[in-house]
């Protein structure tokens, strides 16, 4: 076509109706995408159709080129809450134009309908429950199309109402109108109901028999076990409790929340007859009750969180002696009562995701009134030893109306016993529960799918996942380019923090969290999951991916699906994996060669059968080469001594410096007195003769042995990395220290690499490769040295930061520079560590080095099934 025809052609195309073939692909299936389309399209008075099809979906208009134009860019602007365009196309279209715009049926081939993930409620539902004068008023199980349930509660695909557990809910009229009606909020929005024809909430005893609300109030009253007699705001809701004048009868106008403002004589009367079983669960939260509580994805076991005997007690019973409950708290306001929280913070908390937010606590000085009424301080067992808390915003309709009457936060805890997988069924929450929960708050909508609530935090302005669950699993991920026409994978993680991946179509859909599979209610639901999930996205895999470890129950998974199915399996080395995830999160191109990957850990199964977690590799998808690693140690009494940070701090010091002449230098410190009552002669003949005793270069592990040497945790933890946590909270407050000096040394050694699977055992070294080593005996020598000179322990453990993240940082220089590389990526659990990862990442940035890092994926073992996905894919591409 010549120049002018070209021109006249778009001069005709702006000024003449014509038809065009719009092609959208993304996440833009079961969002509302179509009803979204058909508002835009008619809002314009286009004409023409939009349906799905196997590749996204296909929209046909007919209308003027600047009409179409127009539509295009309000369509990206406008995209549903819980849709992602990732492109559209435009072609000319043949034909003359319907009349009007309508959706129709999907289009022939394989629909991708996609399973999403569950969304918070949105502000238009939100509204609806809060209205009087609505139908919806207080109802607990509100949604549309563009909030509410979907993974928890689907079955199999495609994604209609009879595949999920609403099945047992027919829609009364009204809610099927809305279904039906495209202009609707509601159309096609698969768990659609409403008070008259969706589930019911109910309060219950531990039999499981539906409790009167008041009367389940007034037993807790009698009840010597609830500890409420000391408490003199006792049976008031929380508006009234947390007032100074609790106990006595103040102005019901000035302290009751609007919804309790009614025409009794006195402001005590108002509240005694709960509104419904929310209302109930509320007040008996107010007198110090422990509530179980059934929510979108699992239990909750909930109290409120500025009770000290509530959470106590829930303590207590919970058998979770220290680590940190989750917090919920009705809406920012609160929460900036407790916190510092950014722009960037408040967008999080706020998204559709609505994960539990790491933030850093406000200095609080007794009950603080900051404009906001009195501050009740949280009791001191909610996050011991933190200076951040874990905090989110009610998710669900259910959750708003719990708290709509608290000016303070709820402990939101994991419905289960430590160590167990979360609660979903209404029987087994009865059973499980016993002897923790005070009462029930059940439902009849059953929960399918079990879905943990998310985790993150904002590091350098952006968000860096802990957890990735409710809110963000399956949404899939965007492959970097190269991997378009990968092969099918399916890759199933690591043996803690799992989740697996199915890589496919340019894109990989990770699951949920499942947990930790040495637990074996946890491990069957991975076995269940993984069925599940080839069900649900039709994923029959040409290639299996599994970690090295031999007996990591996912890979023995991976073994047995392999030999059932005529599969590829391709085991992938724990921290190569660990490096392709990285890659991959950070979109790094298939063809953009080798980077230099800082992989810090707490353990990881080596090429050398060894005990990895302190790596340098430099590799990418195809290939990787250990290039450097920590001081390697031993782990006197193996798992113990995770979980007895002393041991660690024992094999630190016996190694660099020799145990006599640690003592002859040091013995007079209490850390080293403490040693000598250890029973070091054992533990010494272990690490000599290599019994229980393996060797490791693990980060974490160096982590712990400092920690033990400024009295942390030293005899044991109570939960996974309280150690360095608790180090970490401590450098905190003396940020700004000089670190101390690592020693860097180019030494003889095997140079461990992969290729291929990936998982090479073999020594591929001649005798004159070398390796860099970080050596912390100067770092040691530092910090006795300190603690000699009796220098504040927060000083002590910033120096500790400070002087590792420019170690790293120096030594990942000089490696790139040596292997002609620009590029420097973080991964692992260990750079989770905030103060560790914005010190490594300034100190990498200063030297001119790209730093790539996590922000889709976790950079603990949450994110391993996207490495070994990538790197399988790869390894079987040719």
């Amino acid at each position: 076509m010549s120049n002018t025809q070209a021109s006249r052609q778009r001069l005709r195309l702006h000024t003449e109706a014509e038809g065009e073939s719009i092609r959208v692909r993304g996440l833009v299936q079961g969002v509302g995408f179509r009803p979204t389309v058909w508002r835009l399209a008619t809002a314009a008075g286009l004409a023409g159709d939009v349906c799905n099809d196997s590749e996204g979906v296909l929209i046909r208009l007919w209308g003027r080129s600047a009409e179409i134009d127009d539509f295009c860019r309000a369509l990206m602007v406008e995209c549903p809450p819980l849709g992602r365009i990732d492109g559209i196309e435009r072609r000319l279209c043949e034909g003359p134009a319907p009349a009007g715009f309508r959706i129709i049926e999907s289009g022939a081939g394989r629909v991708q309908t996609g399973v999403v993930a569950d969304a918070a409620t949105c502000a238009a539902c939100a509204a609806e429950i809060a209205d009087p004068n609505d139908r919806r008023y207080r109802y607990p199980f509100t949604n549309c199309t563009h909030c509410g349930p979907r993974l928890s509660i689907i079955r199999a695909i495609p994604y209609d109402r009879a595949n999920t557990s609403m099945a047992a809910f027919e829609m009364c009229p009204a809610c099927a109108a809305e279904y039906r009606a495209p202009a609707d909020r509601r159309f096609h929005a698969q768990p659609n109901a409403c008070p008259v024809c969706g589930p019911k909430v109910w309060l219950a005893d531990a039999e499981g028999l539906e409790l009167d609300a008041a009367a389940a109030e007034a037993g807790l009253a009698s009840d010597p076990a609830a500890d409420l007699a000391s408490d003199p705001g006792a049976g008031l809701p929380p508006a009234l409790a947390s007032h100074p004048a609790a106990g006595q009868a103040p102005d019901p106008e000035a302290v009751l929340a609007p919804d309790f403002a009614v025409d009794l004589p006195d402001a005590r009367l108002a509240v005694h007859a709960p509104r419904d079983a929310i209302d109930g669960a509320s007040r008996l939260l107010a007198r110090g009750a422990t509530l179980a509580i059934k929510g979108i994805g699992g239990f909750h076991l909930a109290c409120d969180a500025t009770h000290p005997s509530a959470v106590a007690t829930l303590r207590e019973r919970k058998r979770r002696a220290a680590k940190p409950f989750a917090l919920m708290a009705r809406d920012l306001e609160v929460i900036r009562r407790y916190c510092a929280v950014s722009p960037a913070e408040a967008e999080l908390l706020s998204s559709t995701v609505a994960p539990i937010v790491l933030l850093d606590q406000v200095a609080l000085d007794g009950d603080l009134d900051l404009g906001l009424g009195n501050l009740s301080p949280l009791a001191a067992e909610v996050a011991p030893g933190q200076s951040a808390l874990g905090l989110m915003l009610p998710y669900s309709p259910l959750h708003q109306l719990l708290l709509q009457d608290w000016d303070r936060p709820l402990v939101m805890t994991s419905g289960n016993l430590s160590d167990e997988p979360q609660c979903i069924d209404n029987a087994d929450a009865l059973q499980r529960l016993a002897g923790i929960a005070d009462a029930w708050l059940l439902n009849d909508r059953e929960i399918v799918n079990r879905v943990d609530d998310s985790v993150a935090r904002v590091i350098q302005g952006r968000t860096r996942w802990l957890r990735r669950a409710r809110g963000a699993a399956p949404t899939p991920l965007r492959l970097p380019s190269g991997f378009e026409l990968a092969p099918k994978v399916l890759a199933l993680g690591g043996e803690l923090k799992n989740s697996l991946c199915l890589l496919s179509d340019g894109q990989a859909t990770l699951s949920q969290h499942l947990g930790d599979l040495e637990e074996a209610r946890t491990a069957r639901e991975f076995e269940r999951t993984v069925a599940l999930y080839q069900a649900l996205f039709e994923h029959q895999p040409e290639i299996i991916a599994v970690d090295c470890h031999p007996d990591y129950r996912s890979s023995a998974l991976g073994r047995r699906l392999a030999a059932e199915t005529g599969a590829r399996l391709v085991e992938v080395q724990h921290h190569a994996a660990h490096l392709g995830a990285v890659l991959a999160d950070a979109e790094w191109p298939l063809d953009a060669g080798p980077v230099i990957g800082v992989i810090f850990d707490g353990l990881g199964y080596g090429a050398d059968q060894t005990i990895w977690g302190g790596e340098f590799l430099l590799g990418d998808y195809r290939q990787w080469q250990r290039v450097g690693h920590l001081r390697p140690f031993s782990l006197p009494g193996g798992e113990r001594a995770i979980r007895e940070p002393w041991r660690c701090l024992y094999a630190q010091l016996e190694s660099v410096f020799g145990w006599p002449q640690c003592l002859d230098r040091w013995g007079g410190l209490e850390p080293i007195q403490g040693l000598q009552v250890r029973p070091l002669t054992v533990i010494e003949e272990m690490i000599q003769k290599g019994l229980n005793s393996p060797r490791t270069t693990s980060a974490g592990r160096l982590f712990d042995a400092v920690a033990a040497a400024l009295g942390i945790c030293a005899d044991g933890i109570a939960y996974e990395a309280q150690a360095a946590i608790e180090l970490e909270t401590l450098a905190l407050g003396a940020l700004g220290e000089v670190g101390y000096a690592f020693a860097i040394d180019h030494r003889d050694s095997s140079d461990y690499s992969g290729s291929g699977d990936h998982c090479d055992n073999s020594d591929n070294s001649d005798s004159s490769d070398k390796r860099w080593q970080l050596d912390p005996t100067p770092m040691w020598t530092a910090l006795l040295d300190d603690l000699t000179a009796r220098v504040p322990a927060a000083v002590i453990a910033a120096r500790f930061h400070a002087g590792l993240a420019e170690a790293v940082a120096e030594l990942a220089a000089q490696a790139a520079q040596q292997h002609g590389v620009e590029t420097v990526a973080l991964s692992g659990g260990v750079f989770q560590n905030r103060t560790l990862f914005e010190a490594t990442h300034k100190a990498l940035s200063e030297r001119g080095l790209q730093v790539l890092t996590h922000t889709r994926v976790p950079a603990n073992d949450g994110g391993l099934a996207l490495g070994q996905a990538v790197i399988a894919a790869v390894a079987c591409s040719g």
